[in-house]
């Protein structure tokens, strides 16, 4: 008889706290999403695009998408919109905030000894902005063009990042090397450096480019390579920067690695 009871006083306890959850207005904050959302209606398409898009940045912000060569065509307007408005600004500068309350402590904390504590950066996305390039060629809906973007390269007119920018000179303020690691080739070095000094950047220790050897490398083998010839050269990496996992993941990592956002294109 016990047992009875004490169900039967389960099921009034549960009842009563459904009628007060309504009463008050109360309502559950759990959904049930059973399929990818898709427009079913004129009315519906731009919700029903903007709930996607900002799933699939999640996905892509997390690897969950893993490899991926374009933005779904539904999303061009949507990364437009948030590269362009505020949200990628304050996301930016949310990571900057993060990475500058670790350096602050790291140099502390971390025993450097006779090595000397340095920062490596990612150049694309991470010191420089390409929004202007993309924002005129899909916002990454389309196919790669190297040639176009060379020829952008080559004007050395991407702006800083702002939020980068900022946490560059505090960094360097605290007595990081700034190491400048990127993809870009060799070939680029002339315009990479003009494009950095026009947006503001300056006393980088070194600016490491792709040689004609390491054409055909992953980022991630090209990028761990040349992290490991700066560890035999006396630094410590403490901190890196990178708008891709390519530019973050590889033996040696960084005491703490730091991901920007980037919707518009993926590096392996």
């Amino acid at each position: 008889m016990r047992p009875l009871l004490i169900v039967l006083a389960l099921s009034l306890a549960a009842a009563a706290a459904a009628a007060s959850a309504s009463a008050s207005g109360a309502r559950s904050v759990i959904r049930t999403v059973t399929d990818i959302p898709a427009a079913v209606s004129s009315g519906a398409a731009d919700e029903a695009d903007a709930l996607f898009c900002d799933s699939w940045r999640l996905s892509v912000e997390t690897a969950n998408a893993g490899p991926w060569k374009f933005i779904p065509a539904r999303c061009a307007a949507f990364v437009g919109d948030y590269i362009e408005g505020p949200r990628y600004a304050s996301d930016s500068a949310v990571a900057a905030a993060d990475s500058l309350a670790f350096a602050s402590g790291a140099l502390a904390a971390a025993e450097v000894g006779a090595a000397r504590p340095a920062w490596v950066f990612d150049v694309d996305e991470t010191l420089l902005s390409n929004a202007p390039y993309y924002a005129v060629n899909g916002w990454g809906s389309q196919e790669f063009n190297e040639t176009s973007f060379d020829e952008w390269v080559d004007a050395a007119k991407a702006p800083a990042l702002p939020s980068s920018l900022k946490l560059y000179n505090e960094l360097q303020a605290l007595g990081f090397h700034v190491i400048l690691l990127t993809g870009r080739t060799e070939f680029q070095r002339n315009s990479t450096e003009a494009n950095l000094l026009f947006a503001g950047y300056r006393s980088w220790e070194k600016l490491i480019l792709r040689q004609p050897s390491d054409i055909g490398k992953t980022a991630v083998k090209y990028k761990s390579e040349r992290r490991a010839a700066m560890e035999a050269e006396g630094f410590k990496i403490l901190g890196n920067s990178g708008d891709q996992w390519s530019d973050l993941l590889g033996s040696p990592m960084a005491t703490r690695s730091f991901k920007l956002p980037n919707p518009m294109y993926f590096i392996s």
